[in-house]
């Protein structure tokens, strides 16, 4: 792992031409609510078997609701032999990221009340 992003270098990133692969490691419930643009959604569970699919990224980014399982995602990328890339893991998570999102997002009060 390379390290720690936060919410205002990602989106420094994503507006670059090189933009990174965010991998947004919650499950699919989870990911179809509220994700960030352009993301990939492979849940943590799912990881090793498909870790594969991102040997050709230049730079994965993940995330996970507050930013603790996407640093053990980013070591377990890292970790796989066929991949020589960057990764980083989003460190405020997606409950702390403040630019875009997409999704079938629930208003404030469900949210709330949402099993995470």
């Amino acid at each position: 792992m390379d390290g720690e992003i936060s919410g205002p270098e990602l989106q420094t990133a994503l507006d670059s031409d090189e933009k990174p692969l965010i991998v947004d490691i919650r499950n699919a419930r989870q990911f179809e609510r509220s994700h960030i643009p352009s993301s990939v959604n492979i849940p943590l569970a799912e990881l090793p078997q498909r870790v594969e699919t991102l040997r050709d990224a230049d730079h994965v980014v993940t995330v996970c609701p507050h930013g603790q399982a996407s640093v053990k995602a980013a070591r377990l990328i890292t970790s796989f032999e066929g991949f020589n890339g960057t990764v980083e893991s989003l460190s405020c998570g997606i409950t702390g990221w403040e630019g875009a999102t997409e999704g079938d997002e629930m208003d404030a009060e469900e949210s709330a009340d949402a099993p995470f």
